[in-house]
């Protein structure tokens, strides 16, 4: 596993999404641990969840829970492993999503966020997604405090744009480690916001960074190979013996130092997968070929 910096932190250069995991359509508990356990055999130190990570009409905090409950059971060393967890988001009872970005529920939620991950600090924190009720800079407000208390050691904001990065630098400092914007093949929009986290310092962390690859076979021809948006990667994989999804993980590693995947995965095949993504550099001629 190749590492890269997460503010002050050094964490393995791919991370695991957890909220497979603890949502609707999750596997057993046991093949959840089993995933985890196999994350962090790889070399995965970024553990991504949130409290509304749970089934429709589920108890909120069930992902971290889980996260939790993987790491006590774990035979090897945890004390590199940076948990992320997310406020300001929750389910409804339809399997909807709901937003609320009010500072109070902000710190009651960081605080049920600790305890449920052990007590301790949350080692780092983002806000789910700007309130259009709430002025962010508020809600920004809430992160400060909730630093400034010790509740949580670095923030982290998602979901948003150029301005609010730059108005979440100015309230948070160098407080703010970290933007989790949807990323992949198939949606670049947020290519300024990942050009603004490279040139700050911030890193960037793609979710559901695998949107546009499906799976493929690598022992027989496929259409896929042809598709002109997403083939390159298809072919890539072909010729170097590995799947596609590792292929768009390598290129996502190689679009900004700052970069920061963090793959889902109910699988530890899967995640192993992801994780060798890390040490697969591409050539010019491959990155061009990603690029169209």
């Amino acid at each position: 596993m190749r590492y890269r910096m997460l503010g002050d932190v050094r964490v393995g250069a791919i991370g695991l999404g957890a909220m497979p995991l603890s949502i609707e359509g999750r596997p057993d508990e046991a093949r959840a641990l089993a995933t985890v356990h196999a994350a962090l055999d790889a070399g995965v130190t970024l553990l991504d969840t949130a409290d509304s990570y749970h089934p429709p009409g589920g108890e909120p905090g069930e992902g971290e829970l889980l996260v939790a409950r993987a790491l006590a059971a774990y035979g090897g060393r945890t004390d590199d492993v940076l948990v992320a967890t997310k406020g300001g988001r929750g389910r409804t009872a339809d399997g909807g999503w709901t937003v609320d970005g009010r500072p109070a529920h902000l710190r009651r939620a960081a605080e049920a966020s600790a305890r449920r991950l052990g007590g301790g600090q949350i080692g780092l924190y983002q806000l789910h997604k700007p309130d259009p009720a709430v002025p962010y800079a508020e809600s920004l407000g809430a992160l400060r405090e909730l630093l400034d208390a010790g509740t949580i050691r670095l923030a982290g904001i998602s979901n948003v744009d150029a301005a609010q990065i730059r108005l979440a630098r100015e309230i948070l400092g160098d407080r703010l480690v970290s933007v989790q914007n949807r990323y992949s093949p198939a949606v670049r929009t947020a290519e300024a916001e990942l050009r603004l986290c490279a040139e700050l310092g911030l890193a960037f962390m793609p979710w559901s960074p695998l949107g546009g690859i499906s799976r493929s076979s690598l022992d027989g021809a496929s259409a896929l190979e042809a598709d002109p948006e997403f083939g390159g990667f298809h072919r890539v994989a072909r010729a170097r013996g590995v799947s596609p999804q590792r292929v768009a993980l390598a290129w996502l590693l190689s679009r900004a130092e700052t970069v920061l995947p963090i793959p889902g995965a109910s699988r530890p095949e899967t995640v192993r997968d992801s994780a060798a993504a890390s040490e697969l550099v591409l050539t010019a001629q491959e990155l061009a070929e990603l690029s169209v």
